[in-house]
């Protein structure tokens, strides 16, 4: 898994931060419209991670990793041949619906191999690795593809590839089947006796029942609406108002992944002595600040600190908040909450380029930046609030 993450990181890196970039260039769109590619994308991955669930917990998550990985293989190659927007709009769609199976998948498969007390370390790895590989796509693509966006196509395409092909010839699938099958016995002869015993829609019922878990996904799809508008907007911004290049923000990610690499062990050494939820909550205020700061900026080196601020948001968020569905998933149902938590990822990549082109369309550039600030902050005291009501319950059902 590390091995292939940075192999496809690393590839499509090169392209995925300048691809409205290369999209406005190509359809000469008003950016409300050419951003709607990216919530086209997203939307098609919200129905995927429903599907994405069900599969790896029915078929494996080695089945579902393969397939996403040469999918996406296959889009990017075609990308860099779209001409029209309903060309892009497909292939958009046909990414979305990649996606989640991956995500969906690894997340899982990681979560099959490490016991608890090691998860937050496991994802942090992850992470880093991931990073490791973002800090070198970015500065290569923005490079390519000031020459050349075929180039970095061409690079994303054979990263995601490699890794479907080092993943199906290498890896090992790691869903219990035969615990798996008991389990969904057990739950059908419950069922037999009791309609409340909640089999249904293949065990997504059950995930939908607990309602604390569903807060904590709508708050975190929420909050992350603006970080992901910055990670969206924040290249077309840069060069479309201050004349930023593709080469030159191509350093700006590669700052972001490096931070990743060199600090998230040390954070996650702190955030693990702490409950999730207010550590969530913390990681969230700093995205909403790191956001917010763009509006202040008007430089290479402005927007170069605003992604500093909100990285260290990401080092405290996104390890803690595996973890925690990690850990709270039932062992037989844990593809399909890693599926509702990759939804309120998806919810929020579906929304922030509605949100951000509509605010930068209708009102002024730096709109977006105060809107994501806002949104963020309501996040925060959500997480902070549904902290403290967990606690109470907890205390109530203490004899």
């Amino acid at each position: 898994m590390i091995a292939g993450v940075v192999i496809s990181t690393a590839g499509g890196s090169m392209i995925w931060p300048f691809l409205l970039i290369y999209a406005s260039g190509k359809l000469n769109l008003p950016l409300s419209t050419v951003a709607t590619l990216i919530s086209i994308n997203a939307g098609t991955g919200l129905f995927a991670s429903f599907l994405a669930g069900t599969l790896a917990d029915k078929i494996g998550r080695k089945v579902v990793m393969v397939l996403s990985l040469t999918m996406t293989g296959i889009a990017y190659f075609f990308l860099m041949r779209a001409e029209t927007y309903p060309q892009f709009v497909l292939l958009m769609i046909f990414i979305g619906l990649s996606n989640p199976l991956y995500q969906v998948g690894a997340d899982a498969m990681l979560a099959d191999m490490i016991p608890s007390e090691q998860r937050t370390d496991a994802y942090a790895i992850n992470r880093i690795a991931n990073n490791a590989a973002f800090a070198i796509g970015p500065a290569v693509g923005g490079f390519l593809a000031s020459t050349s966006y075929n180039l970095a196509f061409y690079g994303a395409s054979i990263g995601f590839i490699s890794y479907s092909l080092l993943m199906l010839f290498l890896a090992h699938e790691t869903l219990d089947k035969t615990h798996s099958k008991d389990k969904v016995h057990s739950l059908k002869e419950q069922a037999k006796v009791s309609p409340e015993a909640g089999f249904g829609q293949d065990g997504y019922i059950n995930v939908f029942r607990d309602r604390g878990y569903l807060a904590f996904v709508l708050l975190m799809g929420m909050g992350l609406i603006a970080p992901t508008m910055l990670w969206i907007l924040m290249p077309v911004y840069a060069k479309t108002n201050f004349n930023v290049s593709e080469a030159m923000y191509g350093w700006i990610p590669t700052a972001n992944a490096l931070m990743c690499v060199f600090i998230q062990y040390s954070v996650t050494q702190i955030t693990r002595k702490y409950k999730t939820l207010p550590v969530t909550g913390v990681g969230m205020l700093i995205y909403a600040l790191g956001v917010g700061s763009v509006a202040l900026m008007n430089g290479f080196s402005g927007f170069l600190l605003s992604m500093i601020i909100i990285t260290f948001g990401e080092l405290t968020i996104v390890p803690t908040a595996s973890k925690y569905v990690a850990d709270v998933a039932p062992a037989h149902l844990r593809g399909r909450y890693m599926s509702i938590y990759w939804f309120g990822w998806g919810l929020a990549r579906t929304l922030s380029p509605l949100i951000g082109g509509y605010l930068n369309d209708a009102f002024f550039p730096r709109a977006i930046w105060i809107g994501g600030l806002l949104i963020g902050l309501t996040s925060t005291v959500g997480l902070f609030l549904l902290n403290g009501m967990t606690k109470r319950k907890l205390l109530a059902l203490q004899p």
